[in-house]
């Protein structure tokens, strides 16, 4: 049973089909082939506008060269306390802006908090060399808490990020999961809430190894390619990823995909409402769900086969009182089937 990350699942079918399909043969090499074009055109179907679209192999990547579009010299990016940006990436996006800094802001549910936004930005107000200066402001969609952001936070957040002269960046590393719990489309939980560049995640809802960047304004992305080329972004069999996304973006299969893991993830919720040994540490708004329960049923799970993730306590949570708790998630996906979900329920039953 195997609850651990969506990062751990395999590729949807669809996808593997679509990468045998697109295995022989000739294209055109580093992104210049007709195919590539078409599935860049998709990408302008599905956000309603034209977009200029770079695919890349991981959401490291996608994150780090959007925010290095965006640098300037001694640049400070603002994202909340607990994202990936600043827990999870190795330096990542600081090496690739040369040198910005991720700025840590806070909230409740692993959300920013616009007026701690605010107050951080307002720090910047008089030009003051040795202080540095911003550059942009990220939000995670959906966030490390599994949360999702209204689109009326966005609007706050990009409305208080754009009075400032700012770029707002989206890590969508779980974008589809948000999507579907808002009920919102691709257009609605993005520039028209005011965000400026995605990192488009496909790789965690079914794909093998595919991320895109996207730019709301091709005008803003005119050192993109050099940016990516630099990086070792730049695959010269661009095919495999643009064969993956086509396949992806093709009848929905994006949103059944990330729907099926969001029901997953409520069908854990029911099971885990009605055990007396776990308890849900706060609401599940995507496929992360988060909960406390003592360390020694842990241990006996994973010796039974169980995987998931022991957790960091976010700076916001209060519901670990006792050193014999622990705080754990557990991750469902595209792959999640109703058998796992329900014997893991039997086993924390009690």
């Amino acid at each position: 049973m195997n609850f651990a990350s969506d990062n751990w699942a395999g590729a949807a079918k669809e996808i593997a089909a679509s990468l045998s399909d697109h295995s022989g043969g000739f294209s055109a090499a580093y992104g210049d082939s007709e195919f590539d074009r078409s599935v860049e055109r998709r990408f302008n179907e599905i956000f309603e506008r034209e977009v200029a679209v770079y695919f890349v192999g991981t959401g490291t990547a996608a994150n780090s060269l959007s925010l290095s579009s965006m640098t300037r010299p001694g640049g400070f990016v603002f994202c909340h306390r607990e994202s990936h940006l600043i827990e999870d990436e190795c330096g990542a996006p600081e090496f690739f802006t040369s040198g910005a800094r991720m700025s840590p802001i806070d909230g409740p549910m692993g959300r920013m908090d616009v007026e701690a936004l605010g107050k951080k930005l307002a720090q910047f107000e008089s030009i003051f060399v040795h202080h540095g200066q911003p550059m942009a402001v990220s939000v995670t969609q959906a966030t490390e808490a599994g949360s999702v952001y209204s689109i009326d936070h966005l609007k706050q957040i990009s409305q208080l990020t754009h009075d400032h002269g700012l770029k707002l960046h989206m890590d969508g590393a779980r974008f589809a999961n948000a999507m579907v719990r808002l009920g919102a489309t691709p257009a609605e939980m993005t520039w028209k809430s005011g965000v400026d560049v995605l990192s488009f995640g496909a790789t965690k809802n079914g794909c093998w190894c595919a991320e895109a960047i996207i730019f709301f304004d091709p005008d803003h992305a005119k050192q993109v390619p050099f940016i990516r080329k630099r990086a070792a972004q730049l695959f010269s069999k661009t095919r495999f990823i643009t064969a993956q996304l086509d396949a992806y973006l093709k009848n929905d299969l994006w949103i059944q995909l990330a729907s099926h893991a969001n029901q997953m993830a409520q069908r854990l919720i029911v099971g885990i409402k009605a055990s007396k040994n776990v308890t849900l540490a706060w609401p599940c708004e995507s496929n992360e769900v988060f909960v406390t329960m003592p360390k020694l049923l842990a241990a006996e799970l994973e010796r039974a086969g169980v995987s998931f993730y022991p957790w960091p306590i976010p700076t916001w949570f209060a519901g670990v009182k006792s050193p014999e708790i622990g705080l754990y998630r557990l991750v469902t996906s595209f792959a999640t089937t109703s058998k796992e979900v329900d014997d893991l329920i039997q086993r924390i039953s009690g």
